[in-house]
């Protein structure tokens, strides 16, 4: 990758691509047109942007993309220029996003307004780089996929990772009791300063096991899991008898076909494969629910953990840590 102080051209910005899917030495650092927002878009300049797991999927295919395809789906910066229709946002103001279509890692770009929201001046571009995509999941989990109230329980899977520490506050926040697993006493540690009320080393335990003896042989009323195909067993055998399996994400791998016979066998259990972006599909809705997020930061029921920082050149070194599973908390990419 090359490196350059600023890309000096107000039509070009140093951009992160791949033109083949693959591993983190496919991408590259590359000079990108950027041109004027046009109807509906607005252009931002960045000023840090954010790391996450569906940045790895779409790198590796998993999640399909037209190539050659920036990549990043979160940042925080300033709005240079507003294209006709867009009333909620305008030149000079500081915004943050998580949102279709990628193209994050970049000094600036011209994108689609309606999911890009007004940030509060509380909040540092670099903390609100690391809190949009990994917040808003939490949000819509607790708040938008199945009714969870103050005393319900929730296993939730890495929970010493960017969204699980997030997930560990919110549920501490609002009185939900949480079960937090993790790959280490260490992340262990980090889990329960959030606020689990539980954690369990799955290295070193049998986690079924030992939320079964946490909640009395009872189980969960909820499971959150964004591991995959390492966990997804083993967390349907942790809930109750109609309680809810949140699978959001694949970090270990994509989940087997599941036969609905099992969930019948288990108790009648309800399943759902759930995504930020049917969430926030919505420009209204997308608004409200990062309002709700930048209102738990502010007030301090969330803070902001960014474990690790790495500059655009480097984001080769940045992937391979967080599919290394060395990585805590936020992740964010400095320009």
């Amino acid at each position: 990758m090359h490196k350059r102080t600023e890309s000096k051209e107000l039509n070009m910005a140093r951009t992160i691509i791949i033109e083949e899917v693959g591993g983190p030495e496919n991408m590259k650092l590359v000079d990108w047109p950027v041109g004027d927002p046009g109807p509906g878009e607005i252009r931002i300049r960045h000023k840090a942007c954010g790391l996450n797991f569906i940045d790895v999927y779409q790198r590796t295919g998993l999640y399909a993309m037209k190539l050659p395809h920036a990549l990043g789906m979160e940042a925080a910066g300033i709005v240079e220029a507003v294209g006709p229709g867009v009333t909620h946002l305008k030149e000079g103001d500081r915004a943050a996003y998580a949102s279709m279509p990628p193209g994050a890692y970049s000094e600036a770009r011209v994108m689609p307004a309606a999911q890009v929201c007004p940030l509060p001046d509380a909040i540092s571009f670099e903390q609100a780089a690391a809190i949009m995509l990994q917040g808003l999941t939490v949000e819509y989990l607790f708040h938008r996929t199945t009714p969870i109230g103050k005393g319900d329980s929730v296993l939730f899977h890495a929970a010493a990772g960017g969204v699980g520490l997030f997930a560990c506050q919110w549920a501490r926040s609002e009185g939900i009791e949480l079960i937090g697993t993790a790959g280490s006493d260490e992340k262990c540690a980090l889990a329960k300063a959030a606020g689990a009320d539980h954690v369990i080393n799955y290295r070193s335990a049998d986690f079924v096991a030992e939320v079964k003896k946490i909640t009395g042989g009872k189980g969960v009323d909820v499971v959150m899991d964004g591991v995959g195909k390492d966990t997804f067993e083993g967390s349907l055998d942790c809930l109750k008898p109609l309680g809810m399996m949140i699978s959001f994400g694949n970090a270990s791998g994509p989940v087997p076909p599941v036969n609905l016979l099992t969930l019948a066998a288990k108790g009648s259990l309800k399943l759902t494969r759930a995504t930020l972006f049917t969430h926030i599909a919505d420009h209204a809705k997308c608004q409200e629910m990062a309002q709700h997020l930048f209102s738990k930061v502010v007030s301090g029921d969330v803070k902001v953990n960014i474990g690790q920082t790495f500059p655009l050149e480097e984001i080769a070194a940045a992937h391979r840590a967080l599919e290394g599973r060395q990585t805590t908390g936020s992740t964010i990419i400095t320009l």
